[in-house]
Formats: C-alpha cells, structure tokens, sequence
C-alpha cells in the first residue's frame, strides 16, 4: 500500500472514531475533542488526495489550511460555551 493509501486509511479511521464518540459521549468537552479528531481525519484525508499525483494540488492544501482556522475557532467559542453551560446548568435549560 502507497503511502497516499495509508494516509487516506488513517483519515478515514480518525474520522469513524471521533464520529462515534462525538454520538455517545454524554460530556460536552469530550464531544468537542471527538468533533476536533473527527476533523482532523478528514483534513488528513483532504491532504493525502491532494498529493495523489507528483504535482500536488494547491486548493485541497488550501482547503485543509482553512479548515485548520476553523476548527481552532470553533473550538473556542465551544469551550466556552461548555464553561458557561456548566457553570450555570440552569442558563441552558429552556424558559417556558
């Protein structure tokens, strides 16, 4: 197996594994961590099929990079979200 396979393997397995945690951890913090390793086997994924030829193409890199900063934000605005639902479990709950 071609490096590219391995890589595309081990994307496709990150992505399974914080997919299934993310749907049955009952803690907001894990599924956050879950949601972040289930991104990362996508971006890995991403990058191995764009360095599928001997010329690697920019846009999937570009993409990955992306999806990079948006993970990092989206993981802090979920933190802290999960520090304020935790702090004040009744803020979460609905009014009526």
């Amino acid at each position: 197996m071609s490096a590219v396979g391995w890589f595309l393997l081990v994307g496709a397995a990150l992505f399974a594994l914080g997919t299934v945690r993310l749907l049955t951890a009952p803690d907001l913090v894990v599924r956050l961590v879950a949601l972040n390793i289930a991104g990362s086997g996508a971006l890995l994924a991403l990058v191995a099929l764009a360095a599928r030829t001997t010329d690697p193409d920019a846009v999937p890199h570009a993409l990955a990079l992306t999806g990079i900063v948006i993970t990092v934000a989206v993981t802090g605005v979920g933190l802290a979200v999960a520090r304020r639902l935790e702090s004040d479990p009744e803020r979460g709950q609905d009014e009526s």
